[in-house]
């Protein structure tokens, strides 16, 4: 036993495989769906709120069932839960791949979305039994590459599935491409993965859950529709009944804490306001990172008549610049100036490519992708000067022991906030893009990030100027 505490499981290298297998699965699900919507409205007479439902339903319903999916994995062990989640998962992508109707294909998207939940929170506890201290910082230093990869595939390979229209599969190729990926996955980890002991005195707070994906579907659900309805009272009421309901669960969890229960979160995190403004900064940075993303895809389809795979591709200038700010941020800058700095450096780069992406679509006669180009890589860097430092410069403002709530948390709020983003950034888009403006959708919603940008800037004024709590081991992703 001691040895192998030292010395680790002996299949660990292929434990990390398997787990980086199924982030990337997820990965590819969360954009490789941006490039499908003149598909979706041509094929399954999809609307443009189905069109945000297809693709924001997903990360709602995964963000609102991450923390669930934490304490699953204690009380029935992280190897049964990564299993049920990657089997779920696999075949929750094989029914939306022959989904009849966009309606079945939205509800197979949650499905999708909170299986992925079940899944993704175990990859870093199996990791953590798997391999000894001293090997932490190389395993979790392969999450770097996988997710900047994820990001770059997912619209790419889309796009080429989708105009490729394998035996005349079309859009369903795109989520079939889950299900040999997922069986080789699931293959392996039967074969590989360390079992791993369940918690049978974790007692899971079963009411705390369901108001959380409550209060995300009060959030999500009117900023989708309000536009469709003409914004009536009850959009509004819901949005307010979303933070009440956020409010009573935040209660809930003090109160069991108090009288010594389980609860989901450490609710003492909220104390910290560092924290609380860092988990705001968190939500705004990917609100408008996915919404810009998600607005690319569609001018390039809906206003320019890109195909499915020339939009996939001119999604790359973008990520590279990520990449590029990623890898300078994170090498160095970060740990040099602090995080804070660093990510209002990000912002204020991309202050800087956002109205130079505003610019290059002025004149839309004789359009290239390459006036675009210049706008792109400016405001992937900034973006990617965010990305890096973001989690762990949040984690700091809390203590040690304080560390896995936060971290789940925070994965929650990024997702939840990826789908407020795909709802905000659509609206604006739908709004003009149906009336054939896509191109003024396109500039509107770029002045909707202009706005997130500025209360960022804000926002991380309150993030500590250095680091002054101990963050997890070095290496290990904030996201649990």
């Amino acid at each position: 036993m001691n040895q192998e505490l030292t010395s680790g499981y002996k299949h660990r290298w292929l434990v990390l495989v398997v787990v980086l297998i199924a982030e990337m699965m997820d990965l590819l699900d969360s954009t490789i769906v941006n490039v499908a919507g003149p598909t979706l409205a041509e094929k399954l007479g999809a609307t443009p709120t189905d069109l945000q439902w297809v693709i924001g339903g997903y990360t709602l319903a995964l963000g609102s069932g991450l923390i669930l999916g934490g304490r699953l994995g204690d009380r029935f062990g992280r190897r049964n839960m990564f299993l049920f989640g990657l089997i779920g998962f696999t075949l929750a992508s094989l029914a939306c791949a022959f989904a009849p109707a966009v309606g079945a294909l939205v509800a197979f998207r949650f499905i999708q979305g909170f299986l992925g939940a079940m899944l993704l929170p175990q990859g870093f506890g199996l990791i953590r039994e798997s391999f000894p201290p001293q090997e932490f910082g190389k395993a979790f230093a392969a999450y770097g590459p996988a997710f900047g990869l994820g990001g770059i595939l997912g619209p790419v390979i889309g796009g080429f599935l989708i105009q490729a229209d394998i035996a005349g599969l079309g859009w369903r190729a795109v989520f079939l491409l889950n299900v040999p990926i997922g069986i080789a996955a699931t293959l392996l980890s039967v074969k590989y993965l360390p079992k791993s002991n369940a918690d049978k005195s974790v007692k899971i707070d079963t009411l705390g859950a369901l108001l959380v994906i409550i209060a995300s579907g009060m959030l999500v659900y009117p900023l989708i529709k309000g536009q469709d309805e003409g914004w009536p009272l009850w959009t509004y009421l819901m949005l307010i009944g979303s933070a009440a309901v956020f409010g009573v669960f935040a209660l809930m969890e003090r109160a069991a804490t108090k009288r010594g229960a389980s609860p989901l979160i450490d609710p003492t995190i909220f104390s910290k306001r560092s924290f609380t403004m860092g988990l705001s900064g968190l939500g705004l940075y990917f609100a408008g990172f996915t919404g810009v993303y998600l607005i690319l895809s569609l001018f390039l389809q809906f206003g320019e008549k890109f195909t499915s795979a020339e939009a996939g591709l001119g999604n790359i200038p973008i990520a590279l610049g990520t990449a590029i700010g990623a890898t300078i941020s994170g090498a160095f800058l970060a740990e040099k100036i602090g995080g804070r700095y660093t990510l209002q450096i990000g912002a204020a780069i991309q202050l800087v490519g956002i109205p130079l992406m505003w610019f290059s679509v002025q004149s839309l006669a004789n359009f290239s992708i390459w006036q675009m180009v210049p706008a792109l890589v400016v405001s992937g860097i900034g973006t990617g000067f965010i990305a890096a430092p973001i989690f762990d410069t949040i984690l700091t403002t809390v203590d040690s022991k304080q560390s896995g709530s936060a971290s789940g948390v925070m994965s929650a709020v990024q997702s939840v906030f990826s789908s407020v983003g795909v709802a905000i950034f659509g609206t604006v888009f739908f709004k003009y893009a149906t009336i054939g403006q896509a191109d003024a959708g396109f500039r509107n919603a770029l002045i909707v990030q202009l706005v997130i940008l500025a209360i960022f800037l804000v926002v991380t004024n309150f993030i500590p100027k250095r680091d002054h709590a101990a963050a997890p081991s070095a290496g290990e992703p904030a996201a649990a």
